[in-house]
């Protein structure tokens, strides 16, 4: 079985191209925060790059951009090329199915507030710094949600 789900940020404004029989294809890449802390008491992010394909290129061109917080659903896929006489292999998810978790106005309200001292050193690309929402993703459901045996998928 061949399956990923990543929670991240995209580093860049997705690139959106088109095949020569006219496909939509998007590339971007995704900064993944690891589980755990380094030695300094931070978290590390992975950085992922990810392409998607058809209707789904075309929304994530429309509606994300650098700094928006996406759930990529996919499979990983090898691959390789030769480049000066060198073999250079490659890694890449391809995503079935990508989720906006914030609004791109929220995304734009956060990357407007973000000073270039937040963003990491540890890679060529630039990776937002991450915003612990767990407070603020349920702010507008009051104190309890109410939930039936209808709601139930079992």
């Amino acid at each position: 079985m061949n399956k990923v789900c990543l929670i991240g940020r995209i580093t860049r404004d997705p690139e959106l191209r088109y095949t020569s029989s006219n496909i939509p294809s998007v590339r971007f890449t995704l900064a993944v925060n690891r589980s755990f802390q380094n030695q300094n008491g931070e978290r590390d992010a992975d950085f992922i790059n990810i392409i998607a394909w058809r209707n789904q290129a075309e929304n994530v061109k429309k509606y994300v951009s650098k700094g928006s917080l996406v759930a990529v659903e996919g499979r990983i896929q090898t691959g390789s090329y030769e480049k000066d006489g060198q073999r250079i292999y490659t890694t890449d998810i391809v995503a079935d199915n990508v989720q906006f978790l914030e609004s791109k106005s929220q995304s734009q309200n956060r990357m407007d507030n973000v000073t270039p001292s937040d963003f990491a050193d540890n890679n060529t690309e630039s990776a937002p710094a991450t915003t612990d929402m767990s407070e603020e993703v349920f702010a507008d459901f009051g104190d309890s949600i109410e939930i039936s045996d209808d709601d139930i998928a079992f």
